[in-house]
């Protein structure tokens, strides 16, 4: 669990790192643009690394206890959307045009 921590706060600091410069730069908007890639592959995979803890742990309550398959598999597909509801908001909201430029 250690190993997640340190890949997020050194995903972090790189973002912030190319947000700062790229909103002070006047002309140019490639790193608002490279900043705004970022974030959607960050909110990929983040989503992703959602939707299968989300499988898995479903699957391994559905097999230990059969009984109550069919609550756990609707409580899992409307988590599953809700998750990608958001993912599909915070994707818009990272590739939205340079406002400033």
């Amino acid at each position: 669990m250690n190993g997640w921590k340190i890949v997020v706060a050194l995903s972090f600091l790189c973002l912030f790192a190319v947000a700062s410069p790229a909103m002070a730069a006047e002309g140019g908007g490639s790193l608002i643009e490279f900043s705004g890639a970022l974030g959607a592959g960050l909110t990929t995979i983040g989503a992703a690394f959602g939707i299968g803890k989300l499988g898995s742990s479903a699957l391994e309550s559905m097999a230990r206890q059969p009984e109550v398959a069919g609550n756990i598999q609707t409580a899992m597909i409307i988590a599953a959307a809700l998750i990608e509801g958001f993912t599909f908001f915070a994707l818009v909201v990272c590739m939205q045009q340079n406002p400033w430029g």
